[in-house]
């Protein structure tokens, strides 16, 4: 009865600590010309106030290198999912980005979303 609980208990508190990652919903690409590319990315994280909030963004590589970071300077607890903007030249050789949520507790969220630059 007691491992049961212990399992029950273990469960419910990792898809609380799963739940509360951040969490890349839905990105939007458009290009502007000359390798300049402008995306809306679409967030949804349980933002509890200035101590666990959704805090960035990135754009990435497929080899996992930094492209582009979009700052968010304050918490969203009540607009979720919230969706922000970012306008940014991108190396010409670059086809394909990843796009990552980062919280300020448990830093990266998932996998992020594959796009497949137009």
């Amino acid at each position: 009865m007691k491992s049961h609980f212990l399992s029950i208990l273990l469960l419910v508190i990792s898809n609380n600590i799963i739940a509360s990652e951040v969490e890349v919903i839905n990105v939007q690409s458009k290009s502007q010309g000359d390798q300049k590319y402008h995306f809306d990315v679409t967030l949804k994280h349980t933002d509890e106030g200035w101590d666990h909030y959704a805090n960035r963004w990135e754009i990435l590589d497929t080899q996992g290198k930094i492209l582009a970071t979009r700052t968010l300077s304050h918490p969203h607890v009540n607009e979720q999912p919230f969706t922000r903007s970012l306008t940014t030249k991108l190396p010409e050789h670059i086809k394909t980005i990843i796009v990552r949520g980062h919280d300020s507790v448990h830093k990266y969220g998932g996998e992020g979303i594959t796009v497949n630059l137009p």
